[in-house]
Parts: structure tokens; C-alpha cells; sequence
């Protein structure tokens, strides 16, 4: 069963006309977007209706599918699920997989260290903390509140993380929802949007995230390309959803447009 297609009338236009260029890219980021937010990271999984257009759509002519993620590519293709196909950015923009045979993120000897120190710093502010819990990942490790109890103690958590972070060299500091992150390889995914534009050569982008460090994504869609925030907050996107449930609206309409278009330009017998 496909989901209502009901949306925003400008969204809707906006989507028809995205969906009308000959060759497109879909990025999307996974926690938050395609995914609900859950209080246990490795319990995430796409909600199922988006990850049937996903699949829908990674198998249309002239439509390139893409996860644009902080979190690594091993957890990405674990949990995500990638259709065949789908190219991948992981650890905002640090990992990539783009189908070809590349190396994978290498840290010299002192991006190795100060992995080391961000991990074991943030791991003694969590263990002050009731709730708290650090996720190890290749270019650094995250601090996550969303277990703390109350707004107010997650956030001086997340305080005391940034001041403890603060005395580490070469470590990068990057502010999301009820998480704080620290890596030692500065990237972001709008460069990560970047790599796959120039992998791709779409005619238009598409973006959709619901974080503080989606913000980098949208910063770089420009001209054609179209930016779809999912939740509340502050953006440079040019359109909203509510939450995860909807994007499978937005794909499937597009989907439905290239369809009808590729119907209508089949030669008849």
C-alpha cells in the first residue's frame, strides 16, 4: 500500500518539476529522516514505507539514490539497508562509497591518538551521567543524551563534554540533536553531497535531513536541486516535512512522475 501523497501544494510542485530532469540524485540522510529517532542507536531501521520507495526508486533510469550519514559506513550498510546500487557517505562526508574499488578512512599516527583521547575523555563524562552513552566511530566517537533524564541535564552533559573536548588537538566538534560529536578528520556532508554530484552529474539534487549538521548539505544545493527538512528547527531548505513517515510521500511521487513521464514518451505500436 503506498502512502497518502497528501503535501504541501508548493512541495508538490516542487517535487514535479525535480522529478522532471533527465538524470537526478536523491541523498538522504538515515537517523531522523529515513529512520525515526531512537533512544538506542543500533535499534534504528528505516521506517518500511520509505525504505520501499527507496527501492522503487534505485531502480529507475536516470536516478542515482545515495544515504548522506554521520554514522559509519559499516553501521550504515548494516542498519539502512541499501538497496543494490545506492551510494554511501558515512561519518558526515570522512568514509565514502561510491561503487568503486577506494580505500577506506586512514588516520595518520596522531589522528590515531587523538581518536584515542576523544573516546576515552568522552566516555568519563558519560559515565557521570545516568543515561549517557558514547558511540565509537572511525573518525572519532559521539556522545549521546537522548537517555539522560530532563532537557536540562542532557545539555549540561553535552557542556561538559565540549570543555573536556576543548583540550584535546586536531579535535573537531560538531553539535546534533542530543548528541555531541568529535572527530579528527574535518568533513562535512555538504562535501559529501559535493563528491556525489561530481560522481554523478545530475541535471538536480535532491537532499533530505532533519539535523543541525544537515545544514552543511543544504548549504551547497543550488540553482535546480531541492531541500527538504524533516522536523522543526532552523534551515536553509527550501521545504519542510514532519517527520520521517512523510518523506515516503515525497518519494513516491516521484517515482509516480518519472513513471507517467516514460509512459507518455513510449513510442506506441
Amino acid at each position: 500500500m503506498e502512502p497518502s501523497l497528501d503535501m504541501d501544494e508548493a512541495l508538490r510542485r516542487a517535487l514535479e518539476r525535480f522529478a522532471d530532469h533527465r538524470q537526478i540524485l536523491i541523498a538522504l540522510d538515515f537517523d531522523g529522516c529515513v529512520a525515526e529517532l531512537v533512544s538506542n542507536a543500533a535499534d534504528a531501521r528505516p521506517v518500511p514505507e520509505n525504505a520501499a520507495a527507496i527501492a522503487a526508486l534505485a531502480g529507475l533510469d536516470g536516478v542515482d539514490v545515495a544515504y548522506v550519514s554521520g554514522r559509519s559506513l559499516e553501521s550504515l550498510r548494516e542498519l539502512a539497508q541499501p538497496p543494490q546500487g545506492a551510494l554511501l557517505i558515512g561519518s558526515h562526508g570522512a568514509e565514502k562509497d561510491l561503487g568503486e574499488d577506494a580505500p577506506g578512512l586512514e588516520l595518520s599516527t596522531t589522528e590515531t591518538m587523538s581518536r584515542g583521547q576523544i573516546i576515552s575523555t568522552l566516555e568519563e563524562v558519560a559515565a557521570d551521567a545516568p543515561g549517557a552513552w558514547v558511540e565509537h566511530k572511525p573518525a572519532g566517537a559521539a556522545l549521546h543524551v537522548r537517555n539522560v533524564e530532563g532537557d536540562e541535564l542532557g545539555e549540561r552533559v553535552l557542556e561538559h563534554g565540549r570543555a573536556a573536548l576543548s583540550l584535546i588537538d586536531g579535535a573537531y566538534l560538531k553539535n546534533g540533536k542530543k548528541v555531541l560529536e568529535s572527530v579528527v578528520v574535518l568533513a562535512t556532508k555538504g562535501e559529501g553531497i559535493t563528491d556525489l554530484r561530481a560522481h554523478t552529474s545530475p541535471d538536480a539534487v535532491l537532499f533530505a535531513g532533519d539535523d543541525v549538521t544537515d545544514e552543511h548539505g543544504f548549504a551547497v544545493l543550488h540553482g535546480e536541486d531541492l531541500g527538504i527538512k524533516v522536523g522543526e528547527g532552523e534551515t536553509a531548505a527550501g521545504h519542510r516535512i514532519a517527520e520521517p513517515k512523510d518523506l515516503a510521500g515525497v518519494l513516491h511521487l516521484i517515482a509516480q512522475q518519472r513513471s507517467a513521464a516514460r509512459s507518455e514518451t513510449r513510442p506506441t505500436s
